[in-house]
């Protein structure tokens, strides 16, 4: 199998994962905000941090050992660090841009039908895509690069 060909049948898998943890974040930061009401400012940006944890822990497993089957043993504790360290980067870019579209952005698109329960989506939704190109090649190119 060419690079090119193995890059993109990486991205794939990586893409399902990132599926599969949005919908773990998303659910953990719904119920947090229905549980407490508080869904913008700080307050969100907290809960944000908390679901993110919940889905960065399922993504380092299923990106170690599917999308990028790193089989190595070897260091396991450094490479859990470089992950956590690529993930927090992106957790940063993630709830930043997550808060500042439900602090700043929302009330600038006034519809109706977008109650502040859908923008703590939306909100989460536009982090997480902001974030997806740098936790990608962060994870290729540095955490479980081949020797």
């Amino acid at each position: 199998m060419t690079e090119s060909a193995k890059g993109i049948k990486q991205f794939i898998r990586f893409a399902l994962i990132g599926v599969l943890n949005t919908f773990v974040d998303l659910l953990v930061l719904n119920v947090e905000t229905l549980i407490t009401g508080m869904k913008t400012g700080t307050p969100y940006a907290l809960q944000k941090g908390i679901s993110f944890l919940f889905g960065v822990t399922c993504s380092y497993y299923l990106n170690k050992h599917w999308a990028f089957k790193h089989k190595s043993r070897h260091r396991q504790g450094l490479k859990f660090s470089l992950f956590m360290t690529v993930s927090v980067g992106g957790a940063l870019i993630n709830i930043t841009v997550a808060a500042l579209s439900v602090t700043y952005l929302r009330p600038m698109v006034n519809y109706e039908v977008l109650t502040a329960q859908v923008w703590v989506n939306i909100g989460a939704l536009l982090g997480t895509a902001v974030a997806l190109a740098w936790n990608f090649f962060g994870y290729k190119f540095f955490v479980f690069k081949e020797q």
